[in-house]
């Protein structure tokens, strides 16, 4: 059987199935996973309708890797950090992964990110201070276009040609549950 290379783009918007996918071709070595971590949307709700305008949702189960590790507040971590554009990462402080969600599932081994939680806010700062002086905040470029930095990346990578790699991004650890 022919084996043909294989680029996963993944970030911080890829949750539940997209993890479980990439997690497994990562796990099994099929597939190079370039780009950002993920949401970390590792558990699967179960709703049971109580009336007809009435239902409880209900947690039935975790997802885990093929390894055993589990996606829950964590995500899974690409083989390839990249940012979002050439010029770094504009957004990806702000969004929001399933540990910035409150009351979320803790995760395994989960600690408060503090360094996380301070880059969101001045990330945030950031953009509304640009926004107040007017300032043109240039926008992601379309997916699948030519300025498209990203899937430029993962096609160098599938053509054998070097990959601008993120020099910022580290891996983020869980955030620990907040009661």
């Amino acid at each position: 059987m022919k084996k043909v290379p294989l680029v996963v783009l993944v970030n911080e918007g890829s949750a539940s199935a997209s993890e479980i996918v990439a997690g497994a071709l990562q796990d099994h070595k099929r597939a190079t996973i370039m780009g950002a971590q993920t949401f970390g949307k590792g558990s699967v709700q179960t709703v049971r309708q109580l009336g007809p305008d009435t239902a409880l949702k209900i947690t039935t189960a975790r997802y885990y890797t093929p390894s055993g590790a589990s996606i829950q507040a964590k995500g899974i971590v690409p083989d390839v950090m990249l940012d979002e554009t050439a010029e770094g990462n504009v957004f990806a402080a702000l969004r929001v992964r399933e540990a910035d969600l409150e009351k979320h599932i803790a995760g395994q081994g989960e600690q408060k990110d503090e360094a996380r939680e301070k880059a969101r806010e001045e990330a945030r700062k950031k953009l509304e201070a640009e926004a107040a002086k007017k300032a043109e905040i240039k926008p992601l470029p379309e997916f699948g276009s030519p300025e498209d930095f990203q899937l430029t990346q993962a096609l160098n990578r599938l053509k054998g040609k070097p990959v601008l790699v993120s020099k910022s991004v580290v891996e983020r650890k869980a955030e620990a549950q907040t009661n």
